[in-house]
């Protein structure tokens, strides 16, 4: 699935709402959970940000038929939530893991603006990929909690002198650790550059699967 950096602004209920919407009127045939408020089986492969644009979404739809390829993206596409397109349907294995459990890392292509340097941010990507820890802090449950991005951040570097500077970055998807935001990277990258880096778009080029080639 790809979702434009303008989509309409909602909370994960929300999406999941919008979806469940625009699947019961798809006259595709979902399957339904047996909780006491039934709801359309649907599984997202990791919340995506307000605004930032996303390249190749994951979303785990079951059905209870087999359907050719074609008719579910004929009666699907028609029916999508604003600022989303399809892009690819394919099978999966019904007994495989759950989707979110199988995400480890995200790609991340980010447009800087304003006069910065390229130089300056090439430098800071080799310092933050030579540091043994970046100390962060960031909210949660309303208050301030300091951690550590170096294991979160898989690889940076700079993909485009500009302008606009272009970096690309990989974070990774922890159970115990959280995930790696590209807003922290970004912050990262200001302190190591010693400027303030000003972000004009954040793109999620795809999430990375545990059993797919996870290095950088």
């Amino acid at each position: 699935m790809r979702r434009s950096a303008d989509a309409p602004s909602l909370t994960q209920r929300d999406l999941a709402d919008a979806w469940e919407e625009a699947l019961a009127g798809s006259g595709l045939p979902v399957a339904w959970t047996d909780a006491a408020t039934p709801r359309i089986r649907l599984s997202f492969g990791a919340p995506l940000p307000v605004g930032v644009a996303g390249e190749a979404e994951l979303i785990d739809l079951y059905l209870t038929g087999r359907w050719p390829t074609w008719r579910v993206r004929e009666q699907l596409s028609a029916r999508l939530p604003a600022g989303w397109t399809l892009v690819d349907l394919y099978d999966v294995w019904l007994a495989g893991p759950a989707l979110p459990g199988r995400i480890v890392a995200a790609d991340y292509r980010i447009a800087l603006g304003g006069g910065v340097s390229a130089a300056a941010v090439e430098a800071a990507c080799a310092r933050l990929l030579a540091a043994r820890s970046i100390p962060r802090e960031r909210m949660k449950s309303g208050a301030s909690v300091q951690y550590d991005l170096r294991p979160l951040l898989a690889d940076v570097a700079m993909v485009a002198a500009g302008p606009p500077v272009v970096v690309r970055a990989r974070t990774r998807f922890h159970p115990e650790l959280g995930s790696g935001r590209p807003d922290e990277v970004i912050g990262a990258l200001a302190d190591a550059a010693g400027e303030p880096l000003e972000t004009t778009s954040i793109v999620r080029e795809r999430l990375v699967l545990a059993d797919e080639d996870a290095r950088p």
